[in-house]
């Protein structure tokens, strides 16, 4: 709130707006809940209260069974992009690539409604720039402990993986199965967890 010219109630309301749901807010949104005229100052306001977000998943690294995979999440382009070809695939400037990871656990002695034999516990996402083994494996190394199971599908990407975790299930996983081998990783993508991934992210 340092240097802030909005009242406290805009943070405090802000705050309430961004951990009481499972999807995101993007700052008009806010804006607009707030009736505040101007967006600078409340994009401001998110970045900051989301860079400390941030900061709270240096704290920790996921440990146990985790499901990883990558996502790809609708973004803005800027002006310049716009005239430009854009490309198809992964390399479309219209996506952000996002590496997703998903802590769950085994639930003891009870069944759950959607028929999940394990319930998430934290979930790391970490926009990345390419999807090389390097890249993949360094961030795992940094964001998950070594006495972890890993579980994926077969891609390239997660060769090392292997070397830096005590266990790592690689699958070849059809699409339409997708859901049901990683399910939490894919409720996190599917979750809208971002309308606007260089906002939430960057």
């Amino acid at each position: 709130m340092h240097g802030s010219k909005l009242p406290f109630r805009h943070w405090f309301i802000a705050m309430h707006l961004l951990t009481s749901t499972k999807k995101s807010f993007s700052a008009k949104e806010i804006q607009r809940q707030l009736s505040h005229k101007r967006y600078e100052p409340i994009w401001g306001m998110l970045h900051k209260l989301r860079q400390a977000m941030g900061k709270r998943d240096e704290q920790y690294q996921l440990s146990g069974s985790i499901e990883l995979d990558e996502g790809f999440f609708s973004t803005e382009i800027t002006e310049e992009e716009k005239y430009k070809p854009l490309k198809r695939g992964r390399g479309c400037q219209k996506k952000t690539k996002v590496l997703v990871m998903a802590e769950s656990r085994a639930i003891e002695g009870e069944t759950k409604k959607n028929g999940k034999p394990r319930k998430v516990r934290f979930i790391k996402m970490q926009v990345i720039t390419d999807l090389k083994a390097d890249t993949i494996t360094s961030i795992v190394k940094k964001d998950v402990s070594v006495n972890s199971e890993l579980i994926t599908d077969d891609s390239t990407s997660y060769v090392k993986l292997k070397d830096v975790v005590d266990k790592h299930e690689a699958q070849v996983i059809p699409k339409e199965k997708i859901g049901s081998v990683l399910p939490w990783d894919t409720c996190c993508r599917q979750a809208g967890v971002c309308r606007d991934v260089k906002e939430v992210f960057l």
